[in-house]
């Protein structure tokens, strides 16, 4: 059978040729270490994104308010690694496949995939009870919307053409929202624009670099990557940069009064660093290496030194100092 036909069977070519070879049963050993990696620690960064409400609001001076968004953002991590889990057990074949992802613990033989599918709804139980439990009902309400969205996504919506973009973007806003919403904090429009384009912005610099990859023959496993061009996708995240400039620029200006006794117009100061970051990633984004966003902003210096002056400088206008 042809590489294509093994394809529409589900089963993906091996890169060099023939079936996906399939791995050894794993030993007991390496099940603890193999969920833990399937959780996917690296990307428990983008859960600080609970913080971002509160810390534009200038409500993180308080123990209780410490306190509440610390179990917010356990419960996200958690809900988080249930979503990793159980998109990995349906995307085991295809990640073997795949020259990175084929280290998967899944894929690689080291959790099997019907324990994962059991860890994953584990995990998302425990996340729905302990929001139930420990948080106010819009809380667990929007982390039970979040949970079914993304579940839906593994299942049927990665398969929809620029819906997936959306769902995806959708997850990184609803973290940004949950922090405000769990301390009964108003969300302002401009601060939900800002936010939703700028995840948009990741997301699809992302699945250009995605494409950019598979183009130059380093494989892909998401089957939607062929319906997208690189055109499109460097349409979406310029778009979407743009946008998400945009609004934070009249965001910072909205708010000039706050500053009226400060030393210096530090919100409105702090657009500069803001656009020095998006232009900085977009850096990243043009060459197509922006396929992981966490190792972006981590690895690259200029841009966290970028990233802490912004902060500094939102951390003086909210102070008022």
């Amino acid at each position: 059978m042809t590489g294509r036909g093994t394809a529409l069977l589900g089963r993906p070519p091996h890169p060099g040729g023939g079936r996906v070879p399939r791995p050894a049963p794993p030993g007991i050993r390496a099940l603890p270490g193999g969920l833990l990696r399937s959780a996917r620690p690296r990307q428990w960064v983008k859960n600080a994104l609970v913080l971002a409400a509160p810390a534009a609001a200038g409500e993180l001076d308080s123990l209780h308010n410490a306190a509440r968004l610390a179990v917010v953002f356990l419960l996200f991590t958690t809900a988080a690694a249930a979503v990793y889990l159980l998109n990995d057990a349906r995307d085991a074949e295809a990640d073997r496949a795949h020259p990175v992802k084929c280290r998967r613990p899944v894929a690689a033989g080291e959790v099997p995939v019907p324990l994962a599918y059991a860890a994953s709804a584990l995990l998302a139980a425990a996340a729905v009870a302990g929001a139930a439990a420990l948080c106010n009902p819009l809380t667990g309400a929007l982390l039970t919307a979040y949970l079914s969205t993304q579940i839906a996504y593994c299942v049927w919506l990665k398969h929809v053409l620029v819906v997936d973009l959306a769902v995806v973007t959708t997850g990184f806003l609803m973290r940004a929202m949950i922090g405000g919403v769990a301390l009964d904090i108003p969300l302002s429009r401009w601060f939900l624009i800002t936010t939703g384009f700028g995840a948009l912005f990741m997301v699809a610099a992302k699945r250009y670099s995605e494409a950019v990859q598979m183009a130059g023959g380093g494989g892909a496993t998401r089957a939607l990557l062929n319906e997208y061009t690189t055109g499109y996708l460097r349409f979406v995240w310029q778009l979407a940069a743009g946008v998400a400039v945009l609004a934070y620029c009249l965001w910072a200006l909205e708010n000039d009064a706050a500053d009226a006794g400060a030393l210096l117009p530090w919100r409105q100061l702090s657009m500069i660093a803001f656009i020095l970051a998006v232009l900085r990633y977009a850096v990243f984004a043009d060459r197509g290496t922006a396929g992981e966003p966490e190792d972006v902003v981590l690895r690259d210096r200029a841009l966290a030194v970028i990233g802490l002056v912004w902060a500094a400088m939102y951390g003086l206008a909210v102070a008022g100092l």
